[in-house]
C-alpha cells in the first residue's frame, strides 16, 4: 500500500490538521494524523476529541487503505525536507510507514487507522453561509474578549446568534464585552450557540482571505466547511449570559478622539499604573482630554493630555489601561467614540467611520476611582 506526494503540499495540510491535536491527548492515536486514500485522493485528519479538522488532496496511490501516522515526527521529517516528491510505503501487516525521499529512507511505527475514533457528522440540515473575510473579521474582533474563567464555561466561547442574514458574534469575560454584527449571511434559520476559544483561533489560522464557508450546527456540534478543509468542534453546553441587558443605552456623555492617539497615551500612562489595578483616569471636559495614572506604593506618577471633542457635562471616570488598549488595537478606525453615563456605568466603545455592512460595538467596565 503506496502512494506519492510533494513534500511541502503535504505539509501545509498537515500544518493545518495539526491545530486541532491536543497536548494530553484521551487516547494515545489521538497523537497521530489519521491518512484516509479512496481513489487516489487522500483525507487527513487530525482531533484531540473535542475538535477534529479533515483536510484534502490529490496523491498518486496504488490503493485505498487507512493508515494513523504519529503526528510529531512526520511533521518535523518534512519540515526538514526541501520540495521533493515522497513516498509513503506502509506495510498491511504491522502498518509500519517508511517515507522515501530523493536523500533516503526513514521508518517509523504507525497504527491500524480502523482503530481512530469517528469523527462527528450532522445529524440535521440546518446550514448558513458566509464569505469567510466576515467571518475571520468576526473571530478577531471577539476572541480576544473570552474568558479563561472555567468555572463559568459559557464566556470562555464566542456566541454565535444567527438570525436568517444576520450574524452577531458576542465574547465577554464580565470586564470587557465585544458585539460583532453582519448581515452577510445567506440562510434560513434562526438559532444560538457557544463555540469554544481553541476552535476559532484554528479557524482564524485556517481560512482563507475569501471564500465560501459552510456553517451546518446540531445540538452538539458545528462543522465548518471550506475549500479543501472541514473543522468540527463540540458546542459549549451552557446557556449565554443576557448580554444586552448590561449595555447602558442612555449615554449623555460623549467623547471623540484618535484611535492611535488615544492608544499610544495609554501605553504610555500604564507604565505608572498600579500593577494591580492598571488604573488610569481620564478627565473629559470642553476641549481636553486628561489622562493620569498613579502608584502610591512607588510613588510613581504620569499625566498626559490630548485634544478630543466631547460633548456632555466635565466628568472623570477611570478605566483598566490593558483593556483599554486591547480593544483599541481590535478596532481599525482612525476615530472612535467613547459614550458615557456615569463613572460607575460600562463605557461604550465605538468606530467613528463604521462598515455599511458590518457593526462593531466594545463595552469596558469602570475601575472604581481612588479617593
Amino acid at each position: 500500500m503506496k502512494f506519492s506526494v510533494s513534500s511541502t503540499d503535504l505539509l501545509k495540510h498537515l500544518q493545518v490538521a495539526s491545530g486541532a491535536l491536543g497536548s494530553n491527548p484521551v487516547l494515545p492515536i489521538l497523537e497521530d494524523f489519521l491518512f484516509t486514500v479512496e481513489q487516489n485522493k487522500l483525507t487527513i485528519s487530525a482531533s484531540d476529541s473535542e475538535t477534529s479538522i479533515t483536510t484534502h488532496m490529490d496523491v498518486q496511490a496504488d490503493e485505498d487503505f487507512t493508515v494513523a501516522i504519529p503526528a510529531k515526527i512526520l511533521l518535523e521529517t518534512l519540515k526538514a525536507l526541501p520540495q521533493q516528491p515522497v513516498t509513503f510505503l506502509v506495510n498491511a501487516d504491522n502498518f509500519g510507514v517508511e517515507i522515501t525521499s530523493s536523500y533516503g529512507k526513514y521508518r517509523l511505527a504507525g497504527e491500524n487507522g480502523a482503530d481512530y475514533p469517528n469523527l462527528p457528522e450532522a445529524d440535521t440540515e440546518d446550514t448558513v453561509k458566509i464569505n469567510s473575510q466576515y467571518l475571520l473579521e468576526g473571530i478577531a474582533k471577539t476572541v480576544f474578549a473570552t474568558s479563561n474563567d472555567d468555572l463559568r464555561p459559557a464566556m470562555t466561547g464566542v456566541y454565535f446568534q444567527i438570525d436568517f442574514n444576520k450574524l452577531i458574534l458576542v465574547a465577554t469575560d464580565a470586564h470587557k464585552l465585544v458585539k460583532y454584527t453582519t448581515h452577510q449571511l445567506a440562510g434560513e434559520v434562526a438559532t444560538s450557540f457557544i463555540i469554544p476559544k481553541k476552535a476559532l483561533n484554528l479557524l482564524k489560522n485556517a481560512l482563507p482571505a475569501t471564500d465560501q464557508v459552510v456553517i451546518s450546527f446540531d445540538k452538539t456540534n458545528a462543522f465548518f466547511a471550506f475549500g479543501q478543509t472541514r473543522l468540527v468542534c463540540r458546542l459549549i453546553d451552557a446557556r449565554y449570559p443576557d448580554y444586552n441587558a448590561v449595555i447602558p443605552i442612555d449615554n449623555p456623555n460623549k467623547l471623540t478622539a484618535n484611535r492611535a492617539d488615544l492608544q499610544n497615551s495609554l501605553k504610555r500612562i500604564a507604565i505608572y499604573a498600579n500593577k494591580t489595578t492598571n488604573q488610569v483616569v481620564l478627565d473629559m471636559n470642553d476641549k481636553s482630554l486628561t489622562i493620569s495614572a498613579q502608584d502610591l506604593d512607588f510613588s510613581n506618577e504620569a499625566t498626559e493630555q490630548m485634544a478630543c471633542n466631547y460633548e456632555g457635562n466635565p466628568m472623570k471616570i477611570a478605566f483598566n489601561a490593558k483593556f483599554m488598549v486591547e480593544m483599541l488595537g481590535v478596532l481599525d478606525s482612525d476615530e472612535v467614540s467613547v459614550d458615557l453615563s456615569t463613572p460607575s456605568r460600562a463605557g461604550i466603545l465605538t468606530p467613528v467611520e463604521e462598515s455599511p455592512d458590518r457593526e462593531i460595538l466594545m463595552l469596558v467596565m469602570p475601575v472604581m476611582l481612588n479617593n
